[in-house]
């Protein structure tokens, strides 16, 4: 990452450490499963000397106030932006990629006393690549509608396809994927009632032009998703005003649960800016949950982002930045092992832990 190769020196009194050496320091704390300050600085002290293989710690490694002050100080916009960079460097373009945009509150970032609430973020992933592309904080869930446009600013979607809940259907968003030459898939409900209704008549009305039928079986259920595509849009008001919008989409839903034998319907619908086949927007709208199983729930559950009481300053939303970077490298280079068992590994194994590093 960009900040990694910034060399500037933080003073504390008569100890000096660069900017590099806490980077480095943090991110390796996080990949071998430290989830606080106190936890990356001991690791650093017992490690001290693998440490200094890369950088030089001549007074060792900071203490955790040192590196909660001076992350919870580090401007979010600029760490954000050395990640995006960094990230660019990672990505590789896929045509039509399905890069899923969403929000995810750290719950324990809150402090009643300060009067501070909990950190929100706004998330793009690319789930072919598996790599987060960048993230913006926001004040809470409502303010993802103007964070969205923010986000899709900073980041390179060319050629991709981005997908957003029902919230992000605006027509600013839309106008901005395609204005950053990306496709638009869009989930519809009642937020924008007009253009609801309206898909609901075209479909009840219209014959689709294509359907697929996809089926799964896993996690004691039995799963039948069908995607129904309609292309004519005359039953659309105001069409003009969605960029190049092109199709209408439907997703039916067949869940039944093995140990009760109970059937789950569910029926959404979708925008889109491009006429894709249904084949190829089954695939994306499963692509798009992505964001939650490899992306929100590793962070809440292998890195224990939800219970961290991190609340000073900027030090949630930046710790959650680098636990990104951690499960990119982690990812990358863990081979048949799970997140949990690389991790463990690392910890104890110098080797791993440098083969893990040895991109970064």
């Amino acid at each position: 990452m960009a900040p990694v190769k910034d060399h500037r020196r933080l003073n504390k009194g008569n100890i000096q450490y660069s900017v590099s050496e806490l980077f480095f320091l943090s991110i390796v704390g996080i990949v071998c499963g430290c989830d606080g300050w106190e936890g990356i600085s001991l690791f650093g002290k017992l490690k001290l000397d693998w440490f200094r293989k890369f950088y030089p710690y001549r007074k060792g490694v900071p203490s955790q106030d040192t590196l909660e002050r001076f992350f919870g100080k580090l401007s979010s916009e600029t760490f954000g932006q050395s990640f995006v960079d960094w990230a660019a460097q990672c990505f590789k373009s896929i045509d039509n990629e399905v890069v899923s945009i969403d929000g995810k509150r750290i719950r324990g970032s809150y402090d009643i006393l300060a009067g501070q609430g909990a950190t929100h973020t706004v998330s793009a992933y690319a789930t072919a690549n598996g790599i987060t592309l960048g993230q913006v904080a926001t004040g809470d869930k409502s303010n993802e509608i103007t964070a969205i446009p923010q986000l899709l600013g900073l980041i390179d979607i060319v050629g991709t396809v981005v997908s957003i809940d029902a919230m992000g259907c605006q027509v600013s968003i839309a106008s901005k994927i395609r204005e950053r030459q990306a496709d638009y898939l869009l989930a519809v409900k009642g937020n924008q009632e007009g253009l609801y209704e309206d898909i609901l008549l075209t479909f009840r009305t219209m014959p689709p032009n294509g359907s697929d039928t996809w089926f799964d079986v896993g996690h004691g259920r039995v799963e039948r998703r069908t995607c129904d595509v309609v292309t004519s849009l005359d039953w659309v008001e105001g069409k003009e005003k969605w960029p190049d919008l092109a199709a209408l989409v439907r997703i039916t839903t067949e869940r039944g649960v093995k140990t009760t034998g109970e059937i789950q319907h569910e029926t959404r619908y979708y925008i889109t800016s491009k006429k894709f086949t249904a084949k190829e927007i089954n695939r994306m709208v499963r692509s798009h949950w992505a964001i939650e199983n490899k992306l929100h729930w590793v962070l809440d559950v292998t890195f224990k982002e939800d219970r961290s009481r991190r609340r000073k300053g900027n030090s949630a939303f930046n710790f959650n930045v680098m636990a990104k970077v951690a499960i990119r490298l982690l990812e990358k280079n863990k081979g048949n092992l799970t997140k949990p068992m690389a991790r463990m590994k690392a910890t104890v194994d110098d080797q791993f832990r440098e083969l893990i590093f040895k991109d970064f």
